[in-house]
């Protein structure tokens, strides 16, 4: 494995530079309805595709449109058919694609699936207080991984097409979320929460999982950063998801690494020789850090842009280069259930799954202009 492609300029690659990379391997890699898992309905492809838009946005370059547009026409047929799974919020995340292939193309098979994905919160099964289980397989647990697929589209779909409710509900899992699942010490949430303390991982008295795991960190923030950035300008939930989004921030600094500006599997046990540097929630992690000074959340002492350029750094140091000179992103655990520690440490590693290679190019183009 070579770490430096000759056509790649790694001291001067902007973070456009950098998106760009990891967007065109993937392209190169597979036609658009290979992306594994192949032929499915996915948040994998969603979470990649959803970093390809935002790149296009920045540099118009309408390949990074039409690659996401023909993952999901092969999957969406002309009459908004579509095969996905009716059990999760998983399969509510690429609907994210579907508003801006919308507002561009206008074609109504987008239209037509989107209002099946909405459909979704009317069936999804929910705990007590009205927070939806994750899974039907997971009865009564909430995860953090829940609040990004499918808070986002909610609040997009209100504001985009009107139907009054959606915000106030995905606000309400955040709260949910908020009030359960976070460590006072530490600022940290727990993957997951069950309501009814069946599983065993659930602590018997509060419900939670036993570890902070960093994707799942990741998505909470993520979804608190892109809830800022879909909400109307003066809607008054959002001084509280600033502050929420600050002061989680704020926690995830604390447990940077200073070597190497990245964060470990579990987050707050970096001090274990199993333990291991993971970059998919460290990408996820650069990513809440900058949107949160970007929303407004006050950086007194500037450490929390320190922490977001060391962290970026320690990313671009970490890509490498295959053979064909494109681009592989290293070190990112595989899908994961909420467990205990073992389960963590356990997971196997990848090279350039859709977790993460996402997760990056968002956090480059988020990154652009700032370095």
């Amino acid at each position: 494995m070579n770490t430096t492609d000759a056509t790649f300029n790694r001291t001067e690659a902007t973070p456009i530079d950098w998106a760009k990379a990891a967007c065109d391997s993937l392209v190169s890699s597979f036609v658009p309805g290979e992306l594994p898992p192949a032929n499915r309905w996915h948040y994998h492809q969603g979470v990649f595709l959803q970093g390809m838009l935002a790149l296009w946005e920045q540099t118009k370059d309408e390949k990074y449109l039409l690659y996401p547009k023909a993952y999901v026409d092969h999957l969406i047929d002309e009459q908004g058919n579509f095969y996905f799974s009716r059990d999760e919020l998983d399969a509510i995340q690429p609907g994210l694609l579907l508003f801006t292939l919308d507002k561009h193309f206008k074609e109504p098979r987008y239209r037509i699936a989107m209002e099946k994905l909405r459909q979704l919160f009317r069936t999804l099964n929910r705990t007590a207080e009205g927070g939806f289980w994750h899974k039907d397989k997971y009865p009564y647990q909430m995860w953090l991984d829940g609040l990004y697929m499918g808070g986002v589209f909610a609040i997009k779909y209100e504001v985009e097409y009107g139907e009054a409710g959606l915000i106030e509900q995905t606000l309400h899992q955040e709260k949910l979320m908020r009030t359960y699942m976070t460590d006072q010490a530490t600022g940290l949430l727990y993957h997951a929460w069950d309501e009814k303390r069946q599983t065993p991982w659930a602590n018997p008295k509060t419900g939670c999982s036993p570890e902070f795991w960093g994707r799942s960190l990741g998505w909470y923030g993520l979804a608190l950063a892109d809830f800022l950035d879909a909400l109307p300008a003066n809607h008054e939930a959002r001084e509280q998801l600033t502050t929420s989004l600050g002061n989680f921030a704020a926690a995830l600094a604390r447990y940077q690494d200073e070597a190497s500006g990245l964060w470990y599997q579990v987050v707050d046990k970096g001090d274990r020789p199993e333990n291991w540097l993971e970059t998919s929630g460290s990408a996820l992690f650069v990513y809440a850090i900058v949107k949160a000074i970007k929303h407004g959340y006050a950086d007194t002492d500037g450490s929390l842009a320190k922490a977001a350029k060391h962290g970026y750094q320690g990313l671009v140091n970490r890509m490498k280069f295959d053979e064909q000179g494109r681009f592989v992103m290293p070190d990112i655990c595989i899908g994961t259930s909420a467990g205990d520690y073992t389960n963590y440490m356990t997971r196997p590693v990848c090279e350039n799954d859709l977790h993460g290679v996402g997760a990056f190019v968002l956090t480059c183009v988020e990154m652009n202009g700032i370095l």
